[in-house]
């Protein structure tokens, strides 16, 4: 199990990318397009969306029921993958995953004009109303699209609500049933090659002694239960999520592999304790290209926060941390480390709050460790050594990946000596 142990964007793609080379399976199991993974491997570039990081090592790629999957995306993926020599004919694509919907998109973009200030600050890509719309059981399956009849009616029923609330409340433009129908009826074709009982094609392979990686998108902080309510996604990303949304038991999970920034950045609205003050937050965020994947959106950037990866490894159950971007850091003679939380009755934790109003007024406290002025190469500087020990001895776990650069092949394994 890989998974993001702050708020998305801790370059679990990289890791995922580098121990796919050692599997056989990759199963993303939750989230959708609003998540993308940037890897760099043999001097190419690859930002994916949708579509599990697996697939450029050739490995089964197993979109899972815990979901949400924009088909023209998810196409688009596809054509661009093959155009450029890689084989999806591995991809498969769980029936029971939940379909993106125009009118989730197009409700999504509104309902964020409207809240104005109070903005979640989402992507705007459709995937909150989706999983609004499974939870109350009247969404649309991947599987509906194979029966041409049902996926009409449901589409119907859908529109017969949808556009009272994008006309009235929303002041947009309807969909036509006829259009939206037609669309989704040309891409079962093209769809039905990839769908497949995903959970049984993973059970089989556990059961064979394959090896398979568990994908999250998104990140601890951002989970619909325990992240940093209401600034989260739809779904869970936490380790535990990863059994539900692939449909396997949670005691097939032997290994979960955390990562993090060696700094920490967030994308849109909501409390930040350790985020960066002046120039600096500018010189990390160029230094580490913090630029959303699928957006574009600048990421807030902040010092390394210990409390929150303190909680990331408790309701994970993480037994290994992966540190990324520690080259990042290389630009700076001190190194600030959030290592508690001072709340507003004056009292300091090094747990991470459990009442939201702690939390959005808490201030950091934070424990200054040398910078290394030098590249990182095949032996880190005793400085940059110390500060992967001091992430060690906080939190308990051992961090066996550093990552050094952008390309696969920039990630030192168990660089700290015992």
């Amino acid at each position: 199990m890989i998974v993001g142990a702050q708020w998305g964007d801790e370059g679990k793609g990289k890791i995922v990318d580098l121990l796919a080379q050692e599997a056989d399976v990759v199963c993303r199991y939750q989230g959708g397009p609003n998540a993308g993974h940037t890897i760099i491997a043999d001097g190419e570039t690859w930002k994916i969306r949708q579509i599990p990081s697996g697939v450029l090592s050739g490995k089964v790629s197993v979109i899972g029921a815990g979901c949400v999957v924009d088909p023209q995306v998810f196409l688009d993926e596809i054509d661009h993958l093959e155009s450029r020599g890689v084989s999806t004919e591995p991809v498969r694509l769980s029936g029971n995953a939940h379909l993106i919907m125009p009118w989730h998109v197009a409700i999504d973009r509104a309902s964020e004009r409207r809240l104005g200030k109070l903005q979640i600050g989402t992507t705007r890509r459709g995937i909150g109303p989706a999983y609004a719309d499974k939870a109350s059981r009247i969404g649309i399956r991947v599987q509906d699209v194979l029966d041409a009849k049902i996926l009409r009616e449901k589409i119907e029923v859908a529109l017969a609500e949808k556009n009272v609330w994008l006309e009235r409340v929303y002041e947009v433009e309807p969909f036509e049933l006829e259009e939206v129908a037609g669309a989704y009826a040309e891409h079962a074709s093209r769809l039905a090659p990839h769908i497949a009982d995903t959970s049984l094609l993973v059970d089989e392979s556990l059961r064979d002694g394959k090896h398979v990686i568990f994908e999250g998108a998104q990140g601890t902080l951002l989970d619909l239960d325990h992240g940093t309510y209401p600034f989260v996604t739809s779904s869970n990303p936490v380790a535990s999520g990863g059994a539900t949304g692939s449909g396997i038991g949670p005691n097939r999970l032997d290994e979960i592999v955390g990562v993090a920034k060696a700094y920490v950045t967030r994308v849109g609205e909501g409390p930040f304790p350790s985020e960066i003050e002046g120039e600096r937050q500018a010189q990390v965020r160029e230094l580490g290209g913090e630029y959303g994947t699928v957006t574009g959106r600048e990421r807030r950037c902040g010092w390394l926060d210990l409390v929150a990866l303190r909680y990331a490894v408790r309701v994970n159950g993480i037994t290994s941390l992966a540190l990324t971007k520690l080259d990042v850091l290389s630009a700076f003679d001190e190194l600030p480390v959030c290592v508690g939380y001072l709340l507003p009755d004056g009292t300091e934790t090094p747990h991470f709050p459990a009442h939201q109003s702690d939390f959005h007024h808490c201030r950091p406290v934070y424990e200054s460790l040398p910078g290394w002025r030098a590249p990182l190469d095949d032996d880190l500087p005793g400085a940059a050594r110390r500060y992967v020990e001091f992430v060690e001895e906080q939190l308990g776990v051992p961090v066996p990946l550093v990552g050094t650069g952008q390309e696969r092949e920039r990630i030192l394994r168990a660089p700290v000596a015992r």
